[in-house]
């Protein structure tokens, strides 16, 4: 009997952008007011207010109780809603015209700069009562006490925070430039008051004070030029890129360079998106007008597969890894940096480091590989990365943490990445270097898996190490590299996931102690041999490899390699891919939404897979003359559910590997009785399958 199908998952087929800054305007308000309140309530939207005074219930917005970790121990955002009791209800505008300028509460006391009340200083006199009558007219009051403070002596004592003002707090408001034109002004203003961008972009002093609060003096070239803060590093927005594509990466969180990191996903997420054009373009404007720094390089355009850059001058050319003729680096298959980026890093940011144009982000050129400080590409691979979820770009993609790896092993990798596409000056990355991070972010392990996940650079070590690796390109670049027996777009690993060593990613991992075996659908015994080729047959719509070709015996050896020490009765953890409840009634329709939302962005809207501007395959086709045909295993609907629920769609969290799987079962099972219906390549040998067992009762003959 069929379940009752439960509803479909809002975030899988329907995602939705939320805006989580107030506006709960009184109906009495008169109309001069209420002008007023909705102008501040943009003021409160360019300062980004709340992204910190919102803690981790989202249903109390404005009430503070987010934790602010500094060296010198935790902050908590203060509730700034109407509250009478706990917020800043009794707040005149003159206490909170001296807070936001000089940093001073209402009851005298001073507050740490965390609250970044030196920008805040350069507000005109006109914003500043426009955000003060939003928050008074325009937020719900919430009861909520602030937290106690969290600081370590002697940081503490409030009163050094009256000391620190004195030496560095500047709180004149913005002084436009009488050389310069409006646009220009503008963006300065927003960058250096409200925007706050200098609290993340530009070097602290000895009292961790920001070095300058704008362009202007001698100090003025540190303005921006770039800082590590929280074990990211902000880069320098000196000249950074055209007006357009700054204002284009803080509408939407990329552009044709790449995509936002860090904290500001949150900046693009709450604040930037919702910006007018006038004003994004304007600081785009302002931004260029910068002259450049000397730390930080802006992002490179990637025109199609990246080469390897070009070593700088003071590098000789035979240190520098030259790029293959397909625009792999040389050493991707003779290096453990190169096996670790190929298993870990491909399936995204491609063995060519350029990306997947409007997806994922290329390395090549990428300026968190060229810094000279690693930090934030050693944080991005610890703890992971997430897009900003904005109007433009509503799915969120998710790169997953790689903290499962070793110090060692993250060193090797990222090192190979700057080596061929960064900044091969720069010092090696140590794996000393990726130990103190880990112990910075405090990593700890994100899962409970049993699965023993192989590592393919380990192969370098093995006596046949040139049939393994061979063995595993097979598996990576089948396709390409057999076209003869290749009939379609797939390749192996495009059904087992990282050359075959995802946990329910069909993994290889023991999977040559099961062989010869019976086989139903064959309705005999086989060799591993046969199933490979049943593959090619199958999923690939191609033509089998001869038993005595190097090519077959690399992939057999290869399978073998992951054996182990598996024996035939032995349970493999997460061998195949899976179950899934097959009384569970599918909804196409729900399913071709579900394919829209999270499945088109690769597999294209018509199912006809993606191209990179070479006219090589990035993603395959899920249907059509290029996919699997009718014989296919992942033809069948659970057959397809049950993969789909575990490893599809990529990047949809941040668990390791791929960020895989998400899906509710019925969505599973919904967007895979979408897809696997859909028009593909006859299989004319069906007629010889289960010849003595009873066939499944979702194949599709």
């Amino acid at each position: 009997m069929a379940q009752t199908e439960p509803a479909p998952s809002p975030n899988a087929s329907h995602p939705q952008v939320i805006d989580d800054l107030p506006a709960n305007y009184a109906a009495s308000l008169d109309a001069a007011t209420r002008q007023q309140v909705e102008r501040g309530r943009y003021v409160a939207r360019l300062g980004d207010c709340v992204a910190c005074h919102t803690g981790t219930d989202k249903s109390r917005p404005m009430a503070g109780g987010l934790a602010l970790e500094t060296p010198f121990g935790t902050l908590h955002s203060t509730n700034i809603t109407p509250d009478p009791e706990t917020g800043i209800g009794r707040y005149s505008f003159a206490q909170f015209d001296r807070a936001m300028r000089k940093g001073v509460a209402a009851d005298g006391h001073n507050l740490y700069p965390a609250m970044p009340y030196p920008s805040y200083a350069k507000l005109t006199q006109e914003d500043m009562q426009a955000l003060y009558a939003y928050l008074m007219h325009g937020v719900k009051p919430v009861r909520q006490a602030n937290q106690p403070l969290g600081m370590s002596f002697p940081f503490n004592q409030r009163w050094g925070l009256a000391v620190w003002n004195w030496l560095f707090l500047d709180a004149k408001p913005f002084q436009p430039n009488a050389k310069q034109d409006a646009e220009w002004n503008r963006g300065a203003y927003i960058v250096q008051g409200l925007g706050h961008c200098g609290a993340c972009h530009t070097p602290r002093g000895i009292g961790f004070q920001e070095k300058t609060m704008s362009d202007a003096g001698s100090t003025g070239k540190y303005f921006l030029a770039g800082e590590t803060v929280e074990g990211w590093r902000a880069l320098s927005l000196r000249s950074l890129w055209t007006p357009e594509d700054t204002a284009e990466i803080l509408k939407t969180g990329r552009n044709q360079h790449g995509t936002v990191s860090g904290n500001m996903v949150d900046v693009v997420q709450h604040s930037t998106q919702y910006m007018t054009d006038v004003d994004l373009k304007a600081i785009g404007v302002y931004l260029k007008s910068l002259p450049a720094a000397g730390h930080d390089k802006p992002m490179q355009v990637a025109q199609g597969p990246a080469p390897a850059i070009a070593p700088r001058a003071s590098k000789a050319a035979s240190d520098v890894v030259p790029a293959t003729a397909s625009g792999a680096p040389a050493d991707l298959y003779t290096s453990r940096g190169g096996l670790g980026y190929l298993q870990f890093c491909t399936d995204c940011h491609r063995s060519d480091g350029a990306g997947v144009s409007g997806v994922f982000p290329a390395l090549a050129g990428n300026p968190v590989l060229m810094s000279d400080d690693p930090s934030t590409l050693v944080h991005i691979t610890l703890t992971g990365w997430r897009s900003a979820q904005t109007a433009d770009n509503a799915r969120v993609l998710s790169m997953p943490a790689f903290a499962r790896l070793s110090d060692q092993e993250i060193a090797e990798i990222l090192n190979f990445t700057r080596r061929n596409w960064g900044n091969a000056t720069a010092k090696p990355i140590a794996a000393a270097t990726v130990r103190s991070m880990r112990k910075q972010l405090d990593v700890r392990k994100l899962d409970d898996s049993k699965f023993e996940t192989p590592r393919i650079a380990n192969i370098l070590k093995e006596s046949n190490a040139t049939q393994l690796v061979l063995g595993a390109r097979l598996n990576i670049n089948t396709h390409e590299m057999l076209p003869r027996n290749v009939g379609n777009a797939l390749n192996c690993a495009s059904c087992h996931l990282n050359a075959g060593t995802v946990a329910d990613g069909s993994p290889y991992v023991g999977v040559s102690a099961f062989f010869p075996s019976y086989a139903p659908r064959a309705g005999r015994v086989i060799t591993l041999a046969d199933r490979i080729n049943g593959c090619f047959l199958r999923s690939m719509n191609g033509k089998p490899l001869p038993l005595d070709s190097e090519e077959l015996k690399a992939m057999v050896a290869y399978f073998d390699w992951m054996k182990r020490e598996t024996k035939p009765e032995d349970k493999v953890e997460g061998r195949g891919v899976g179950k899934i409840d097959r009384r569970l009634v599918p909804n196409v329709e729900n399913g071709k939404k579900i394919y829209a939302v999270q499945c088109a962005l690769c597999h294209g809207d018509s199912g006809e897979g993606i191209k990179n501007a070479n006219g090589k395959w990035v993603y395959p086709p899920l249907w059509g003359d290029e996919s699997f045909n009718i014989g296919a295993g992942m033809a069948r609907t659970y057959t397809a559910a049950a993969f789909v629920k575990r490893n599809m769609p990529i990047a949809f969290h941040n668990g390791f590997p791929l960020g895989q799987g998400g899906l509710t079962d019925q969505e599973a099972v919904d967007v895979a009785e979408y897809f696997t219906h859909m028009p593909r390549p006859d299989f004319a040998a069906k007629v010889k399958d289960w010849p003595n067992d009873k066939k499944p009762a979702d194949a599709r003959y």
